[in-house]
């Protein structure tokens, strides 16, 4: 059972870039899937968060990604991908992927409500 993410690198400001999270092992439609980040010298902090739903999928966004991150899913490939648009230096941090079963399917913006965890990403963005 593992978790591979994948994706980061370092961009300047107003760059984009698109995170990958890919599941062996298990099938990663089956779980909720969380996106987290941690900063030099701060906590880690939810991203982005999806639901295992097919119909009326629910997800999370951070207010201080709305509207630059979109979070989706392949359940064919059984990945998840952070599509980062807008990246402002403020976004740098080591990102990870998570993944969450609960027999609800719903997502949890705390990071001990997660089972599996990806290996981290670095993004860093330069002004």
């Amino acid at each position: 059972v593992q978790l591979q993410a994948y994706g980061g690198g370092s961009v300047q400001s107003g760059g984009c870039l698109r995170l990958s999270c890919v599941a062996s092992g298990f099938t990663l439609g089956d779980y909720a899937v969380a996106w987290f980040r941690q900063a030099p010298g701060k906590e880690r902090e939810a991203v982005s968060c999806i639901d295992t739903s097919d119909e009326n999928t629910y997800y999370y966004y951070a207010d201080s990604v709305k509207g630059r991150f979109t979070l989706s899913r392949d359940n064919a490939e059984n990945s998840v991908y952070l599509q980062m648009n807008s990246l402002k230096p403020e976004d740098t941090a080591v990102y990870y992927c998570a993944a969450r079963w609960d027999v609800s399917g719903g997502y949890s913006e705390r990071d001990d409500q997660y089972h599996y965890w990806g290996q981290g990403t670095q993004v860093t963005v330069s002004s």
